[in-house]
């Protein structure tokens, strides 16, 4: 069918449809006389790149996702939107604090620490891919919106940034790595916001959690030292993560460099050993498993 059709078809512009074609978005086949004739494949990627347009994504990344056949590109745009609204909305606060007296000089120095703690939050996303990377970003987002003041804040910055550009990959065997994906396919950036959420609730009353969920967490610890847990892929990939945590400089550069680098993820942490003491007091066999 010739460009007219397609236009009253898709609902877009004749020159938004010479646009995507002439970006390569789409490739329709060009007749003896010059005209293209679009199929029916043709209209449906020019509806996806619509609805894409319209969420505000750029025609590069709109390449990714056409090509991508396992949906991750999505996810990891999805992060990125949460990343750059979380932005926007630390931007706004600074414009309110701004018209009621901060200074110019202030106000350069809160959006220059949004640029540096985006760029972490973005590294995280960029170092472990797939599900763990959105976790950790959206995660560690939260704690990075604090100036960098003083120079043991700069050099933890700093040590943050090698670490994250210098980090091994997280690889798991092929038949783990199936069953990761497939255990997070439905995970997306809203439902991990939600976890991230309840774990703070959880760390701010550790007893209150663990009175409410006695016996939820009796038969979970019952499970976790089950044969059936133990030969489990969820187990393997465990201790794989684990072990990836102590040997890349996770646990021993990165963890420590945030809580020098961030306050509130220094009290977020010490409150979380608080939780981890409480939980182990009241399942000492759980010390075994760590």
């Amino acid at each position: 069918m010739l460009i007219n059709e397609v236009s009253k078809i898709t609902g877009l512009t004749k020159k938004a449809i010479e646009y995507y074609t002439l970006h390569g978005l789409i490739s329709p086949k060009v007749l003896e006389n010059g005209y293209r004739d679009f199929d029916e494949n043709d209209i449906d990627r020019l509806n996806k790149i619509s609805v894409l347009r319209k969420l505000g994504i750029s025609i590069d990344e709109i390449k990714t996702v056409l090509s991508d056949k396992s949906g991750n590109s999505l996810k990891v745009i999805s992060v990125q939107k949460e990343l750059s609204i979380q932005r926007e909305q630390a931007k706004k606060s600074i414009l309110d604090k701004l018209s009621n007296g901060m200074s110019f000089s202030e106000a350069y120095e809160e959006l220059k620490a949004i640029d540096e703690n985006s760029t972490i939050a973005e590294k995280l996303l960029e170092a472990f891919p797939g599900y763990y990377g959105r976790f950790l970003s959206l995660h560690f987002a939260r704690f990075l919106n604090e100036p960098i003041k003083t120079e043991k804040q700069r050099s933890a910055y700093e040590r943050i940034i090698y670490f994250l550009d210098n980090v091994p990959s997280l690889t798991f065997p092929d038949d783990l790595q199936q069953f990761f994906d497939e255990a997070t396919e439905y995970f997306g950036t809203e439902q991990i916001v939600d976890m991230i959420d309840n774990n703070a609730k959880l760390i701010e009353d550790p007893d209150r959690y663990l009175s409410e969920n006695k016996e939820i967490l009796d038969k979970y610890l019952e499970f976790r030292q089950s044969e059936e847990y133990k030969n489990s892929p969820a187990y393997r990939i465990m201790e794989l993560t684990k072990e990836f945590n102590s040997t890349s400089g996770y646990n021993d550069v990165f963890i420590p460099a945030m809580i020098e680098l961030s306050s509130s993820y220094a009290e977020y942490h010490k409150r979380l050993e608080e939780a981890n003491e409480k939980f182990l007091a009241q399942y000492p066999e759980i010390r075994k498993m760590l």
